[in-house]
């Protein structure tokens, strides 16, 4: 399958959705030909890199939030988390947190994709959806995909209470929020409310993704003690404490294959 070309998109408008959180809108004549209805999709920011070659780039990853048709045509929204340590490329101090934070209208972004849509699996029994910032965006789809008699859980971790956001779900479906000041210090966070979900009759479909060494120890509870295969677990790690995403994209390919 042949990767999709760049394109240029251009801002259209900056929102601070909470204090740790800015919503950048891209759109523009970029958007024609781009895949409809890709929310939940990753899209990647493409940076070059300053020196003699150039066609070296970086690309950071995000996750399409909304996308909608409006009067003046296509827009998508991404989320950037905002706060944190400079080796964080999903926290302030990255190369795309740090474009988004100095971006304004009219400013033109590079973007690739989009990439698959990764979706908890409608036709199980319940659910149960585990993420922290970096994954609120695909969390929020997640609930909002649902059908209106879904039932279940979302855990979702925040750096403060004013960090919670207001996200439409199923009536049935719980909303437990985590609030870790220190994401990737306190590893355990995620974890230990996940522990104490009740744990219901049926066929579960369980999504979730966060820090890489949370995201590892949800997994062996998945799957050492709840028995999860494949079919019925998606986890991922979309970033690890200390590392920018070039790196994390290696040792993360490293522990998928150690894992298998």
């Amino acid at each position: 399958m042949n990767r999709p070309a760049p394109r240029d998109l251009v801002v259209i408008a900056k929102t601070q959705v909470t204090p740790n959180m800015l919503r950048v809108t891209l759109g523009g004549d970029g958007m024609a030909g781009f895949p409809e209805d890709q929310e939940s999709a990753y899209v990647k920011l493409i940076f070059p890199i300053d020196g003699d070659d150039k066609d070296r780039v970086l690309r950071r990853t995000y996750t399409v939030r909304h996308d909608r048709m409006t009067d003046q045509g296509r827009e998508i929204d991404l989320d950037f988390v905002m706060h944190g340590d400079a080796d964080d490329d999903h926290d302030h101090g990255g190369p795309a947190s740090n474009w988004a934070a100095d971006c304004k209208p009219g400013d033109v972004i590079t973007i690739g994709g989009p990439g698959p849509k990764k979706l908890v699996d409608l036709t199980a029994d319940w659910f149960l959806i585990v993420g922290d910032m970096t994954a609120l965006p695909a969390v929020s789809v997640n609930l909002e995909t649902l059908h209106a008699d879904a039932r279940g859980y979302a855990v979702i971790e925040v750096r403060s209470e004013a960090d919670i956001q207001s996200i439409r779900k199923p009536a049935n479906m719980t909303i437990e929020w985590v609030i870790n000041p220190r994401p990737g210090e306190n590893t355990t966070a995620l974890v230990d409310v996940v522990r104490k979900i009740g744990w219901l009759d049926g066929r579960a479909s369980v999504w979730a993704a966060c820090e890489f060494s949370a995201m590892k120890e949800l997994r062996s509870y998945f799957r050492e003690e709840r028995g999860l295969g494949k079919d019925d677990l998606y986890i991922s790690s979309y970033w690890k404490l200390g590392m920018n995403e070039d790196t994390h994209k290696v040792i993360k390919s490293e522990d998928a294959s150690n894992a298998a």
